[in-house]
């Protein structure tokens, strides 16, 4: 088939992983599985060990007819917000699918506006195994990303904690301040901001 020919009675799952996380994107996967390969074991990513789930990942990419990679940057989601830059993300991985699928099945409460058929499925990720490999798939990804940002951006633990809101990466920010890859509309960078800024006007005061 070429690229964005229609694969009739084909479905693709499609997940977004990163939305909680203070820095780095958010990242979704769209993909199409051999009805005939489907590995065994797929479940959602998080409740896999990293050991499991990079094991499932290769097996997953041994058996996808197509899969594509959508990302939405920290600076997109400050400006659109999370749940906007989240389904900008599904849709450019859906667009990155060399075939056309009859259908999309999309982890959560709302799906991306497509050019194909899509149905969001709450707890989609634990219960459709097309989504579990997008999830397994997604999460590799952006864990391998955030290891490249760690070394990029030292001093912050994002190959430890992925960008998550933990105490190591609180104190990080408070000694360092953000870096590019943070995400600044999100609540705990915006009362370090008002932290900050609160502290230089008292002593700016005579």
């Amino acid at each position: 088939m070429s690229r964005g020919e229609c694969a009739p009675g084909l479905v693709a799952g499609c997940d977004g992983v990163g939305r909680g996380t203070w820095a780095g994107p958010v990242v979704s996967c769209a993909l199409i599985l051999d009805p005939a390969r489907v590995p065994p074991g797929l479940a959602d990513s998080k409740t896999l060990s990293p050991r499991r789930r990079e094991a499932l990942d290769r097996a997953i990419r041994g058996a996808c007819l197509d899969l594509a990679i959508g990302i939405a940057s920290a600076e997109e989601i400050d400006r659109l917000n999370i749940l906007q830059a989240t389904l900008l993300s599904m849709q450019r991985a859906v667009a990155g699918l060399r075939l056309r699928p009859a259908l999309v099945l999309v982890d959560g409460n709302r799906a991306p506006s497509l050019e194909v058929p899509a149905r969001a499925v709450v707890g989609g990720d634990a219960t459709q195994p097309v989504i579990s490999a997008a999830s397994i798939v997604a999460k590799v990804w952006r864990d391998a990303r955030m290891a490249e940002l760690d070394r990029l951006y030292p001093g912050y633990g994002f190959g430890r904690h992925f960008g998550y809101g933990t105490a190591q990466h609180l104190q990080a920010l408070r000694e360092l301040g953000p870096c590019a890859e943070h995400r600044h509309s999100f609540a705990p960078l915006r009362r370090l901001r008002e932290t900050a800024g609160a502290a230089a006007r008292a002593v700016q005061c005579p």
